[in-house]
């Protein structure tokens, strides 16, 4: 792994080369690289090398210098480079090398510019050079990450795109480091306070409703879930108001809201056996909307967005909410506990009311690690998403196009809604039934927004983090959604 990486004139730089599959030739070279080209060249003209040009395989040179696989030319995409960039970075930790020349021609095209290819490939670099050693100890085993890496690129189109990847993957790896603070550190008031530090360092505006004013305020599901924690919950809320506002995007205020339930037992309907093992992830949501929010703000983007942090520990205590409980919400729903591990949907009720009421935005947008319903639904390949509106499901659609991060419209009808009635209050929090489980968590959240509201909800529970190692993300929290919602706001404003 490598402290950093930048973009930037590099010296005694090896040489990392794309070539297509089809023909192995390299791309054009300036004058003081054609001896490195020319070695390389030689090498993939020779035979038994077993080197194809596949998407993301490399073959070094005597000399020193790297080819980069990047599949059949009509077949390179944005998502391939990312996955080729994740493995060129890991390629060149083991290389033990801080600096290259880039000659990435060859990946640009008829499918992609040269800004794309480079924001691609950034993205995939800066993804892959990440991992969780904030914590190592006395007795680690983990290497001390290296100098950074500089890469040199003659293409100046090529290198402003390059530059923006690996700016907006750093925005991630900001997300995923605190996703996998440990919930002994992360609590709702420290996730608050690294909020307003974060705040003042990007140029956002940043509140925080804390447990007694949420009292006050009628906050019943925020109130409810975190009341029996020793840390309280909050409702935290970061503003992106810039000077400028796009044509497009006048009159417009994008509510962003991400479940941040910083630890999870299940409540009084506890989790079993090891199924509490990683529910620090349970403020994935969240954290995809942190990531977001610094990155919006540190870009300028020309339009109005908010992000809502409804921030609790679900846990077990005299004081702690349970089955059976009637708990009256922000906007005056009444709601009947059936399962207090059902207890990310009450959060972000009175965070989507909020956002209705006080923030009046004209469009939302929600992250949450909901269910396990949609995993077994969709398995870990992509999110549920869940849209009352045509054209907000385009814009999300269309930025889940182009940033890999697949989602999965799941359907949401009136029979899904009357599903979540209760006989003794306004709605259940989660019906006794496992009948449309995954759907049941969207159809309780319709009820906090106004009628006419566009709005969606994606239930990244299966995304959110990975068991195991993969091109871009090591094992532990993906970031999954922050690229996404930033190229929503990108699209939208213009």
């Amino acid at each position: 792994m490598f402290k950093g990486i930048k973009v930037g004139a590099a010296k005694k730089a090896i040489l990392v080369a794309g070539v297509c599959a089809e023909d192995l030739k390299l791309p054009s070279l300036p004058a003081d690289l054609k001896r490195a080209g020319e070695e390389l060249q030689t090498l993939l003209k020779s035979k038994g090398t077993g080197f194809k040009g596949d998407s993301g395989e490399t073959i070094v040179s005597a000399g020193g210098h790297v080819a980069l696989g990047l599949g059949k030319h009509g077949e390179v995409k944005a998502e391939s480079l990312r996955s080729a960039g994740a493995k060129l970075v890991k390629k060149l930790d083991r290389m033990n090398v801080n600096s290259i020349r880039l000659a990435m021609a060859n990946a640009s095209g008829k499918n992609l510019h040269a800004d794309e290819t480079g924001r691609a490939m950034g993205e995939g670099l800066g993804l892959a050079n990440w991992r969780v050693d904030f914590f190592a100890g006395k007795a680690t085993k983990i290497q001390p990450a290296k100098a950074a890496l500089t890469i040199d690129v003659t293409d100046k189109t090529f290198a402003e795109g390059l530059t923006e990847g690996l700016e907006l993957a750093d925005h991630v790896n900001y997300a995923r480091k605190i996703a996998a603070t440990p919930p002994n550190v992360c609590t709702p008031m420290w996730l608050a306070g690294e909020m307003r530090k974060m705040a003042r360092e990007v140029g956002l505006k940043c509140s925080v409703i804390d447990y007694a004013q949420a009292k006050k305020l009628g906050m019943g599901g925020i109130v409810s879930v975190g009341m029996g924690s020793a840390a309280k919950p909050c409702l935290i809320v970061l503003e992106h108001k810039p000077r400028t506002i796009s044509k497009r995007a006048r009159g417009e205020t994008l509510a962003l809201v991400g479940k941040s339930i910083t630890y999870d037992t299940g409540g009084y309907s506890l989790k079993v056996n090891n199924g509490m093992k990683g529910m620090k992830y349970d403020k994935c949501g969240g954290m995809a909307v942190i990531g977001a929010m610094r990155a919006i703000a540190a870009m300028k983007l020309p339009m109005h967005v908010v992000g809502l942090l409804p921030a609790a520990e679900n846990m077990v205590s005299d004081d702690s909410y349970r089955p059976d409980d009637i708990i009256q919400m922000y906007n005056g729903v009444s709601v009947e506990v059936t399962n207090t591990d059902a207890e990310g949907r009450l959060v972000l009720a009175d965070a989507r009311a909020y956002a209705c009421k006080d923030l009046r935005a004209t469009a939302m947008v929600d992250l949450a690690t909901l269910t396990g319903g949609i995993v077994v639904a969709l398995g870990h390949f992509c999110s549920g998403v869940f849209c009352n509106d045509e054209k907000l499901l385009r814009r999300v659609e269309e930025a889940s196009t182009q940033t890999g991060e697949k989602i999965w419209r799941m359907p949401l009808w009136p029979e899904h809604r009357d599903f979540m009635r209760s006989q003794h209050a306004d709605l259940l929090n989660s019906n006794p039934s496992r009948n449309a489980h995954p759907v049941q968590g969207a159809a309780f959240l319709s009820y906090f927004v106004d009628e006419k509201l566009p709005w969606a909800h994606i239930d990244i529970a299966g995304v959110g983090n990975v068991d195991r190692d993969t091109d871009l993300c090591v094992q532990g929290p993906t970031g999954y959604g922050v690229r996404m919602l930033v190229e929503m706001v990108q699209n939208w404003a213009g």
